[in-house]
């Protein structure tokens, strides 16, 4: 069917042109050339007319009507692609880190057995496992997607990070909404960590760290011990009315040997007395103190932190859409 049609084959850019003039070429016209080209219209003419009604249809057909378009990745989806990889490796080898430390915190202290798994909810080492666990299936997802061009892993990763982002947005907009209960929440909390002071480890690091950075005792004031049983006046131990010592003014003898006993019997003292052996303020005010002095800093990690997010969600939308491309006219 080809030798009676003049199917023209378009030029790709790659292709090398023939410069060499030959007898064929358009500058050396054949002899009689005049008369063929004379007589050449009506020939086809014949030949289109006797030709099969089949190859009609495959006239139509449009493989003749058009070239399919060729779609090249540029170096800016190179680039974006083993950018967002490194980027999802890292955080996903944090996020490994992470969730080692948390399940290493969780055996180590024995969370599992029998006498502590009622417990184990308000375990702080249960967020670790959590926020690791979160942060490398979202991260590992992305990085194997970018790698291998996978349209679903990318899918997947764009949607959590639309998703988490949505909830860093709305939680922000309820906290501020919702100042007067966050409060509340706060001292439950702080009250929670006091009660299991000596039998968690990890929660009596909290509170040390709480009260020695900002000079404070207790929830509300030093008193807020006596519902530690440790700590309770009636308990039978040398730590009755007393306060731990990250609560005393001073608890390093000579400036080198750490005192553990400055605290002892400082709930029996009156404030005036007490004020120059512990803190009397609680930690609460400390904290909204903290807050007030540091919003700017706040805000401005909270900012940087969504803007990071959003960048990885636009990085990976504009590469899931040049690999669509890609694959739709490979």
């Amino acid at each position: 069917m080809r030798r009676y049609l003049g199917i023209k084959r378009f030029p790709l850019p790659w292709w090398r042109r023939d410069t060499t003039q030959n007898e064929s070429s358009p500058l050396i016209p054949k002899a009689g050339s005049a008369k063929e080209d004379a007589e050449e219209p009506g020939h086809v003419t014949t030949d289109l007319h006797q030709t099969d009604p089949n190859d009609r249809q495959d006239n139509d057909s449009p493989v003749f009507g058009r070239v399919q378009p060729l779609y090249r990745y540029t170096f800016m989806d190179y680039f974006l692609k083993y950018f967002l990889f490194l980027c999802n490796l890292t955080f996903t080898i944090l996020g490994l880190v992470v969730l080692g430390l948390g399940i290493w915190g969780l055996i180590s202290k024995e969370s599992f057995a029998q006498e502590k798994i009622g417990s184990i909810g308000t375990d702080p080492m249960l967020i670790l496992v959590s926020l690791g666990f979160v942060l490398t299936l979202l991260c590992l997802s992305g990085c194997v997607g970018a790698l291998r061009e996978n349209c679903s892993l990318l899918k997947l990763f764009t949607t959590a990070v639309l998703v988490l982002i949505t909830a860093q947005v709305l939680a922000a907009i309820l906290a501020y909404s919702l100042q007067g209960q966050v409060g509340g929440y706060l001292r439950s909390g702080m009250l929670s960590a006091m009660v299991r002071y000596q039998d968690d480890l990890d929660l009596r690091f909290i509170v040390d760290e709480i009260q020695s950075n900002l000079q404070c005792c207790g929830a509300e004031n030093y008193r807020d011990w006596e519902i530690n049983i440790y700590y309770n006046c009636s308990a039978p131990g040398v730590l009755a009315c007393g306060v731990p010592a990250t609560c005393c003014v001073d608890p390093l003898e000579n400036g080198t040997v750490w005192n553990s006993q400055c605290g002892v019997g400082a709930q029996q003292l009156d404030e005036f007395t007490a004020q120059s052996v512990i803190f009397l303020g609680g930690c609460l005010g400390g904290i909204s103190r903290w807050i007030e002095q540091h919003q700017g800093l706040i805000g401005t990690v909270g900012v940087v932190v969504l803007g990071v997010q959003v960048l990885t969600l636009f990085i990976s939308t504009r590469l899931l859409e040049s690999i669509q491309w890609h694959k739709l006219y490979m």
